[in-house]
């Protein structure tokens, strides 16, 4: 049997990762994303540097998979960078290792208060943020950490990311107070979420005058104020599921088994708000972009690769694709997220300083048709409700109020739309928060009956759908009878 992985003999062929002296950051939300991308950054920050202060203690939140993979391996893992043409594996060690809430909480909310830490980094996805429909903190959801902030009961287990996020927070307040220090924090969100750093911050806010209403409160708010940052950021690689095949072709080549292995696009981006109450790594030193403006790189992502990602997840899946790949090398499919992108999502955007956005779109396709990412249909068709309002609504909104009607867009909605019903006609759920109210909205379009709900009267109806698209968006006559225009193709796919 080939020996695991471990920090401690590591293959002498590949260049040895850094081990940190300590831990430095805690990252909420340690999936294979992170591992891939700012972990990444992170090793080659220290490698170039020869600073050791940045370990990761990650947390993994919905089970102790990520742990159980790399605590045996003293943290360390691979990256397989995976091209058209070629491939290349990398070591990394700047994870010191994994704690999962459910079972060590209060270590958790110690590393966060210990004055060694000095950001917090967070890829929980956009429904990890615990918002309501109005974009506001669901306090029911994140109620077991406001209850016990406010008994200040360290053992409760964690719920939710947020929650776990304000008690460290606390924590580290208390633990300020107690030593007579400030400890200044910088809480970075790598999430796709417009304006992702001022959300995070409003919304630990929310939760703070939740748990500690009135003068309760007062210390931890004024101290948030003053000695807390929240910075915003994007990032950008794609990181698909790593197969059993590539899992055992990296153990040929190490000569040990990986468990904590992950997969990578060749291209990788981070662009970061210089906003930060203390110290952090010299992420510049990897590739890192610090800017003062990240609204603009943000935008062109969330527009362009996340749009054009989402519209070719619905198109493909009703045309029987499996994958993004085979998606944009449907020529249907790939002119329809060329005109996306050059026709609806461009002319609503403003290129950050030095950035060729044209060619940025172009390149998109190319990294869609990689085939080693391997991202699904099905999987990046998850949780619509909660991505189209940023990758589609705003692109929607803006051609419109310039006048234009946006056919790449109404051709995105019109397929999401068509996947609804089809769903729901086969009595499943989408993969979607808000999956039951789809289900009844096509149901009531079919006057209880699902399958017997005509495709252009669900089209109509989930356009209208609260929170989907900006007010009055939803429902004009010029986006309606677009989509609807584009319906009876789609339907007949």
């Amino acid at each position: 049997m080939t020996d695991r992985l471990h920090r401690s003999h590591l293959p002498a062929r590949l260049e040895a990762p850094v081990t940190p002296d300590q831990v430095g950051i805690v990252h909420l939300g340690i999936g294979a994303f992170h591992r891939a991308h700012q972990a990444v950054f992170t090793e080659l920050a220290a490698r170039a540097t020869g600073d050791r202060r940045w370990g990761i203690l990650g947390v993994t939140q919905r089970s102790a998979s990520v742990r159980d993979q790399l605590r045996p391996q003293g943290g360390a893992y691979s990256v397989l960078t995976a091209g058209t043409h070629e491939t290349r594996l990398d070591l990394v060690g700047a994870v010191l290792d994994v704690a999962w809430p459910a079972e060590e909480t209060t270590r958790v909310l110690e590393t966060i208060a210990a004055p060694t830490t000095h950001v917090v980094t967070l890829t929980v996805t956009e429904k990890g943020y615990a918002r309501g429909a109005d974009g506001g903190l669901d306090v029911e959801r994140v109620r077991p950490d406001l209850d016990a902030l406010a008994a200040g009961d360290a053992a409760v287990p964690g719920a939710t990311a947020v929650g776990l996020l304000v008690r460290g927070l606390a924590a580290r307040w208390r633990a300020a107070e107690a030593a007579g220090e400030r400890r200044p924090i910088t809480v970075l969100t790598c999430d796709n979420m417009v304006d992702n750093g001022h959300v995070l911050g409003r919304l630990v806010g929310e939760a703070v005058d939740a748990a500690l209403p009135g003068e309760q409160g007062d210390g931890l708010r004024s101290w948030l104020a003053t000695d807390v940052a929240f910075p915003c950021s994007m990032v950008d690689r794609i990181v698909p599921a790593t197969t059993p095949a590539q899992r055992d072709a990296v153990e040929r080549e190490l000569g040990a088994r990986d468990e904590g292995l992950v997969v990578g696009e060749p291209f990788r981006q981070w662009v970061i708000e210089d906003r930060f109450a203390g110290p952090r790594p010299a992420w510049e030193e990897a590739g890192a972009t610090f800017t003062d403006h990240v609204a603009p790189w943000e935008q062109a992502k969330l527009r362009l690769l996340n749009g054009t990602h989402s519209l070719l997840a619905y198109a493909g899946r009703l045309a029987g694709h499996a994958t993004l790949a085979e998606a944009v090398t449907d020529p249907v499919l790939h002119e329809r997220a060329r005109a996306f992108m050059l026709d609806d999502a461009l002319p609503t955007l403003t290129p950050p300083h030095g950035a060729d956005l044209r060619a940025y779109a172009e390149s998109l396709l190319e990294r869609f048709a990689n085939p080693a990412t391997g991202h699904t249909t099905v999987q990046v068709s998850m949780d619509g409700t909660q991505k189209i309002p940023f990758r589609w609504g705003g692109i929607v909104a803006d051609r419109l109020a310039a006048g234009a009607v946006p056919a790449g867009a109404a051709f995105a909605l019109a397929a999401w739309s068509e996947v609804v019903r089809r769903e729901a006609a086969a009595g499943r759920l989408v993969d979607d928060p808000r999956a039951q109210e789809l289900a009844d909205v096509v149901a009531g379009a079919g006057d209880g009956d699902p399958a017997a709900a005509a495709p252009a009267d669900v089209a109509r109806a989930l356009l209208a759908l609260p929170g989907l698209l900006p007010e009055g968006v939803g429902t004009d006559a010029g986006l309606v009878d677009a989509v609807l225009a584009q319906v009876p193709e789609l339907a007949e796919v």
